[in-house]
């Protein structure tokens, strides 16, 4: 049992088999007991995901409909989605300049560090940063998350 922050890139997995997505369905998979951290902007993102992988032909429209009916049934059942603040806005602006980061990486970014500040002063352990980005998992390694890239498992 452990705590995961999965950013879009990770998640995506969950719905649309390709590499990680058995590390990621082991992750998410309710009797393991993990609780899950997401941002709130992932709802965003992952849609988009679904929506341009059908529109570039790679996700029929079955598939497409039927992973973004899955996700939002999980926005509501699994995950812990993070709300955005102001703080969080400004420690985003903050992190990508400094990490040279894309905009929403940056707010993925943000939205970690704060959830795992906040596990840490309630005395729970340290979340774990969950992305299929190298760049953003190599700012995460750099301001102190333990990092998990997908990709790195079949």
């Amino acid at each position: 049992m452990a705590d995961f922050f999965l950013d879009s890139s990770a998640l995506v997995k969950r719905y649309i088999k390709e590499t990680g997505t058995v590390f990621v369905a082991g992750l998410v998979e309710v009797s393991n007991g993990n609780t899950i951290f997401i941002a709130q902007i992932t709802k965003v993102e992952v849609s988009s995901a679904f929506a341009r992988r059908n529109k570039g032909k790679t996700l029929s429209d079955i598939d497409a409909a039927a992973s973004l009916a899955s996700f939002n049934i999980d926005l509501t059942d699994i995950y812990y989605a993070v709300d955005m603040t102001a703080d969080h806005v400004a420690s985003a602006a903050d992190l990508a300049t400094k990490h040279a980061l894309r905009g929403y990486d940056a707010v993925q970014l943000a939205t970690a560090l704060a959830a795992n500040y906040e596990l840490i002063k309630n005395g729970d352990h340290s979340l774990v940063f969950v992305s299929a980005d190298s760049e953003l998992n190599t700012a995460a390694i750099s301001e102190g998350l333990g990092v998990e890239n997908p990709n790195d498992y079949p």
